[in-house]
């Protein structure tokens, strides 16, 4: 390779093909933060818990149906939809350095995407009490404008002030100094890429994030009339969003031709891929789900073992009965530490949270998150301790959403008895097995003739439904279940990784699975045959999801990858979404099938602004300033990419086959057919080193679907009754 200056021209191919093959590995091997010992911003100011009292005043009392909650629950409420745990500090942090991806900031801004078009295009709640801007604020920002208080009893110090999106609160930004706003043009914020990728711009606000933001949505029972413009009646607190796009929320700045673009456009709305930031190579987003009935996940919980520094979490015990919360069971800590996990996962004591791990990047080993540490270090850690078991007691007292209380529900329940009751049967039959918290007593075996009498009998019991979390808290093979496997081969909480200190040893020592055969959608006639034991994946489990209120969170799957999205939340809507899934969940020749697979939509580069870039290599910028390593042709399956972890030594390899691929696209400017017939040469090279070469997305779960029709009716009909 030719050394000084780097510049566009002069070289040869084969300086080409090297000096590519550097950008790629530059552009995937950007180092981390350092390390060091970090201690949160509250710790080095020298405050304590005492500082940051939790809210006694009920804040959201028309929320969730308007029940009635004592102050422990108002208290956990309160902390669910306004708590950030000091996680400004990192929202900003990525705004700043996060390869010119992530500003929150700038998705509230009405510029960006309108109040009155924000649920639609982003699927975000809008708080009621406020409206559009109409013009910019003293920053040159147009935030939504209140014309009603929030509810007395927020300390905006503590819980900053709201933003005018449910789950976002505004904080002053203590680096907003005079300098600062001499440089500051809220102008150019939204619309000059070269001056909000700046790395030193400082912003006038932090932007803090609560669970509430993922979890807020339209109740159910009392839906908006217009979603964007609900009233406080109108929304649940943790019902799950299932009309959040996460990409255009939490990653403003990507730009379409890019291929985090394609990624990131691909993913179904209301899933949330919690490994993206601490990331496990593996691209695998899923649904949010609702929180119901608590107490009864609580009591079937599977007793696990304990160990490290998942012991110092309060109350944990060598041996305890956990529910399994993940998709695929992983946060087998029990109700406790899964909550407090999640706060670390938005950015809770990101000043340690990020030197365990390559943020977005990867592809350096990860360091555990030791709770022992964050107790010592961190205030933000220790008042979110204290706020927890209020949040478990608010979680119990959620019940499900039945469709008879829904506005005109009731008139799309079955009213024939005899195809309610036939339903009732096959689900004791065909279902029951797995999709019911209430099981045979000790000593007899469910799946036997006895078991299954025994359900039949029980499913007619006219309380049967109630406090059933219709599921049993267990989890399975993705051999036995057949579902996409991308989230149950997460790594994060295997031991040595980020949440090492989340999950059980006895998640951990769940041996792998043995070979596996995915479709292979470049040679049909040869399936890719994927061995776990020779991989770094998890072990490839998921836990039995709960049919509770199924009628509200269509589409189906772990990955909402089953059925139709309305992106309406009525009744109707929602009803619409759930017949689609159902009919799609028993009749699979509805399904999309391979057609399901993720792919780009659009001819698209690997590409990072130049700021972002090591400086010897700016000089590759294209003149929107853009380092770009492309074309990857139109129709790529997302996930051959997005799923990629090389070894270092397949990644030299990798590198340079790669890269002489989209160089030879690029220089000899190949038709479509002719650019994807030359990536497919590396494509066997790709598929060794993904993660998870599984690519259809709606596949799997095929119980049930040698029923007659008339038995798939009736079961469909019961399932609206859950």
């Amino acid at each position: 390779m030719k050394t000084g200056v780097l510049t566009k021209s002069g070289l040869t191919n084969g300086d080409r093909i090297t000096l590519i093959g550097t950008c790629v590995f530059a552009l995937l091997c950007l180092p981390g933060c350092d390390h060091h010992e970090p201690q949160d911003e509250a710790k080095l100011a020298g405050l304590t818990t005492k500082d940051f009292p939790q809210i006694t005043a009920d804040i959201f009392k028309p929320m969730d149906g308007g029940i009635a909650l004592d102050p422990n629950e108002i208290m956990g409420r309160n902390t669910w939809n306004l708590w950030s745990g000091g996680n400004q500090h990192f929202w900003n942090h990525v705004a700043q350095d996060s390869y010119g991806l992530m500003d929150l900031l700038k998705t509230l801004d009405n510029r960006k995407y309108k109040r009155g078009e924000r649920f639609k295009t982003l699927g975000l709640i809008n708080e009621p009490g406020f409206v559009a801007a109409t013009g910019p604020d003293e920053y040159g920002l147009w935030l939504d404008k209140q014309v009603d208080p929030e509810p007395p009893g927020i300390d905006e110090k503590i819980y900053g002030k709201p933003s005018g999106v449910l789950g976002f609160r505004l904080f002053p930004n203590p680096d907003f100094d005079d300098a600062a706003r001499k440089k500051w043009d809220g102008e150019r914020f939204v619309s000059d890429s070269h001056y909000y990728s700046d790395n030193k711009l400082v912003r006038p606000y932090r932007v803090g994030v609560s669970c509430g933001a993922c979890h807020i949505a339209p109740y159910p029972n009392n839906p908006p009339a217009d979603p964007e413009n609900p009233r406080w009646e109108n929304l649940a607190s943790a019902i799950g969003n299932q009309y959040i796009r996460e990409g255009k929320v939490f990653a403003c700045n990507v730009e379409k031709g890019g291929f985090f673009y394609e990624e990131l456009a691909a993913q179904p709305p209301g899933t949330s891929d919690t490994s993206r930031i601490a990331t496990d190579h593996i691209n695998n987003p899923n649904a949010i789900n609702p929180i119901f009935l608590l107490a009864e996940r609580e009591r079937i919980g599977t007793p696990e073992k304990m160990a490290g520094g998942t012991l110092a979490l309060p109350n944990e015990q060598p041996e305890m009965r956990v529910p399994h919360i993940l998709k695929d069971g992983a946060d087998s800590v029990g109700v406790f530490g899964a909550t407090i996990r999640v706060y670390v996962n938005i950015g809770m004591f990101s000043e340690y949270w990020l030197t365990r791990h390559n943020r977005l990047i990867g592809l350096v080993p990860q360091q555990p998150f030791e709770v022992p540490y964050a107790q010592e270090h961190s205030v933000f850690w220790r008042a979110t301790e204290e706020r927890v078991g209020n949040i478990a007691m608010f979680f119990r007292r959620l019940k499900p959403f039945r469709l008879a209380d829904a506005p005109g529900g009731a008139a799309n329940i079955a009213t024939d008895e005899a195809v309610l009751t036939r339903g009732k049967q096959v689900f004791a039959d065909s279902c029951a097995y797995c999709h019911s918290s209430k099981q045979p007593p000790n000593g007899i075996d469910p799946q036997s003739g006895e078991g299954k009498a025994w359900f039949r009998a029980e499913v007619m019991r006219p309380d049967f439904l109630e406090n059933n979390f219709l599921s049993n808290e267990r989890r399975y093979p993705i051999t036995k279940i057949g579902t996409n496997s991308a989230r149950a081969f997460g790594t994060n909480a295997r031991s040595g990784h980020i949440w090492d200190n989340f999950s059980s040893q006895t998640y951990k020592d769940i041996p792998p699975l043995d070979e596996i055969e995915f479709y292979n959608p470049f040679d049909e006639a040869h399936p890719i045959k994927f061995n776990p034991s020779e991989k770094n994946v998890g072990p490839g489990y998921y836990r039995v999801p709960s049919l509770v209120s199924l009628w509200t969170s269509a589409p189906f799957f772990h990955n909402n990858a089953l059925g139709q999205f309305t992106g309406d939340p009525s009744v109707a809507g929602r009803l619409q979404a759930f017949n689609d899934a159902a009919e799609k969940l028993f009749w699979p020749e509805k399904r999309l099938g391979k057609a399901s697979i993720w792919r780009t939509e659009n001819e698209c580069d690997l590409h990072l602004r130049k700021e972002f870039v090591p400086k010897s290599l700016q000089g590759l910028a294209d003149s929107d300033g853009y380092v770009k390593i492309g074309p990857i042709p139109k129709g790529t399956p997302v996930n051959l990419i997005a799923s990629l972890e090389p070894n270092f030594g397949q990644l030299a390899t990798l590198t340079l086959k790669l890269s002489k691929a989209l160089l030879a696209i690029h220089s000899r400017n190949l038709s479509p057919d002719a650019a994807r017939a030359d990536l497919l040469k590396t494509v066997p090279e790709l598929i060794a080193a993904n993660k998870c070469p599984d690519f259809v997305e709606d596949e799997g779960h095929y119980f049930g679907t040698d029923l007659a029709d008339n038995d798939k009716r009736a079961l469909i009909e019961y399932m609206k009754t859950f």
